[in-house]
């Protein structure tokens, strides 16, 4: 399990690869309805930095490319998301 804080330093990470990637970046907030203010402002929000983990884990395309721009395992993302809020696995027996 990831900590909290390296959670948020990586969905912050794959913030600032989301809003340089000039062919997501629309997508992403057309998808969500987020503005520009939104992002700056959600960017201290730990359950807005996990709908951007989210958003990303969409695509195994997106996952890599972002692992790959920032030497990371292909399974961080999922595992930051699990450790932010609304990113915990629900039991359902």
């Amino acid at each position: 399990m990831i900590a909290q804080e390296t959670a948020q330093t990586v969905a912050l990470q794959c913030l600032a690869w989301l809003a340089g990637n000039d062919d997501l970046l629309p997508v992403f907030m057309g998808a969500t309805g987020v503005s520009e203010t939104d992002l700056r402002d959600g960017a201290q929000d730990p359950a807005f930095l996990g709908s951007v983990l989210d958003f990303v884990l969409m695509d195994d395309a997106w996952v890599m490319a972002f692992c790959e721009a920032h030497d990371l395992a292909p399974d961080t993302p999922m595992r930051a998301r699990m450790a932010l809020p609304g990113g915990e696995q629900v039991n359902w027996t």
